[in-house]
């Protein structure tokens, strides 16, 4: 019998997608492999292989999986709340764990596990949100904070709320980050207003401003890299 008609626990071990992540690694698995490792169980008649084929087919790339609506997700049989909650909760732990390793020393200035992190980070968000990356004097982490999220069309920055935080976390430096819902991350001019006009809040107190992500998908534009500070 082919292995697509039969439960998962009935193929030969070698096969099976997690004896296959423990053995060969997650690398040698594929999108549809390790989303079956994820989802766990099938449903009658479906290997969790087939259940994650399908979603991959219906919304044409891990992504939009992310970003499905819950209701959307859920309407498919085989998967409900606990297949959702399971597949959120290892991307928010993806989250974390590329935060902690930004919060434990790594330098931020120009990094690609910058873009990494902040692409994680907004990954799904459907309002406009900034956050700030306070820096020390060295240009490493010493917090970063999610201050404002608005709609879809933008968010209200608020210089003074600025100042303070750099104040309270006694920052030398700090990067700023928003993202475009819409998915293009090309700066507009209202992103270039605020800009200087933090720019200028700070500057009173000797805290710099080191750069400025506008988050797309997949897109991540630096405003220092394309001369705009």
């Amino acid at each position: 019998m082919e292995l697509s008609r039969m439960a998962i626990s009935d193929w030969p071990q070698q096969e099976r997608p997690r004896e296959r992540l423990i053995s060969q690694g997650p690398a040698a698995l594929s999108d549809a492999e390790l989303l079956a490792v994820c989802l766990r169980v099938g449903s009658r008649g479906r290997s969790a292989l087939d259940l994650a084929r399908g979603l991959l087919a219906r919304t044409g790339s891990l992504s939009r999986l992310f970003n499905a609506e819950y209701r959307d997700f859920c309407s498919e049989d085989g998967l409900g709340p606990e297949k959702y909650a399971l597949l959120h909760a290892a991307l928010e732990l993806c989250r974390r764990q590329m935060l902690e390793s930004l919060q434990q020393g790594e330098l931020l200035a120009g990094s690609e596990a910058t873009r990494d992190y902040l692409r994680a980070r907004f990954k799904s968000r459907k309002e406009e949100c900034f956050c700030c990356i306070f820096l020390n004097n060295q240009h490493y982490v010493v917090k970063i904070e999610e201050l404002f999220s608005g709609t879809i069309d933008g968010a209200a920055v608020y210089p003074r709320e600025v100042v303070r935080r750099c104040l309270s976390h006694n920052a030398a430096a700090v990067i700023f980050a928003h993202n475009h819902p819409s998915g293009i991350a090309e700066p507009s001019q209202a992103d270039v207003a605020i800009t200087r006009k933090l720019q200028s809040a700070l500057a009173t107190i000797d805290v710099r401003v080191l750069d400025h992500f506008v988050v797309g998908d997949p897109e991540v534009i630096s405003f220092a890299e394309r001369g705009l500070l």
